[in-house]
This record gives structure tokens, sequence and C-alpha cells, in this order.
């Protein structure tokens, strides 16, 4: 008897782990990718048709650097809005395992809207972006990571 609940123990330790892991909602801290230094807060909710969306709940002070308040070279609907509170993903879908894809993903300094993956960390602490024009060769990566 003590086997079989064991089992079930680990079984459900696994199952509540693994959907954990597939979980992306949260709050993050994104990382600059060329300068690893933190940048903002983003607070990232399942919307109702699926997708996931994230918007910019704090923006982190750095050395040498003053952040923009409004986003002043953005395209509608995000021109000159206050980047503080700015959904800066949206439409990311979940795909299979810890993948996510379909999104889009604005940088607020520069105005430039890209398409963007993602795929979580096994340990559901680590999320790792991909933003890119066109097909995926060509763009960037950052990491960020849970704060919960």
């Amino acid at each position: 008897m003590m086997g079989k609940q064991l089992i079930g123990a680990l079984l459900l330790s696994a199952i509540s782990s693994f959907s954990f892991a597939e979980d992306i909602t949260g709050t993050w801290q994104s990382i600059d990718d060329k300068t690893g230094a933190p940048k903002a807060l983003i607070e990232i909710r399942k919307e109702t048709n699926g997708s996931y969306a994230g918007k910019i709940v704090k923006i982190t002070p750095r050395a040498g650097y003053t952040p923009k308040e409004i986003c002043v070279d953005c395209p509608a609907p995000y021109t000159n809005k206050p980047i503080l509170g700015l959904d800066v993903v949206t439409g990311l879908k979940h795909s299979e395992g810890l993948n996510y894809s379909n999104g889009r993903i604005l940088d607020p300094n520069t105005g430039k809207v890209y398409s963007m993956k993602a795929k979580l960390s096994s340990n559901g602490k680590r999320l790792h972006l991909r933003g890119y024009l066109g097909v995926s060769a060509l763009g960037r990566n950052q990491i960020w990571i849970r704060t919960e």
C-alpha cells in the first residue's frame, strides 16, 4: 500500500511541477541583452483568448541611462503613451511543451515592433525571448528572470 501512495504522490508532484513550468504568468525582470543590466519589470497575464500579454510595471534605474517616460517613436496605438503600464508583449501563444510563439514585442526605446517567440526554462525561472523581423535568424535574444 505504501508503494502506491508514494507513486501517487510522485505522479501528482510531477504533474503539478510540469503545469507550473508551462505557466509564464507573473512578474519578470527583463535584462538588457547588450549590457546585462536589469531594464524593467514586466507583468505577464493570460488574456481571455488564451494568448499572453505583458506590461511594464516598473522601470529599473540604471547608471548612466535616463529612461524615456513617453513612447515617442512608437507606432499607434502606443504613440505618446506613458511607457509605465504599456503592453510591450502581445499575442504570445503557447505552442508546445515550454515553447511560445506568434507574439509581438515592442521596444519602447526605439519604437520598433518585432515578432517574438519564447521558451521557458525547465525550472520555470527564466524566459528566453527571441525578437526578430521577418525570419527568426535575424533578431536578438533576451533572458527574463522570474521575480516571484
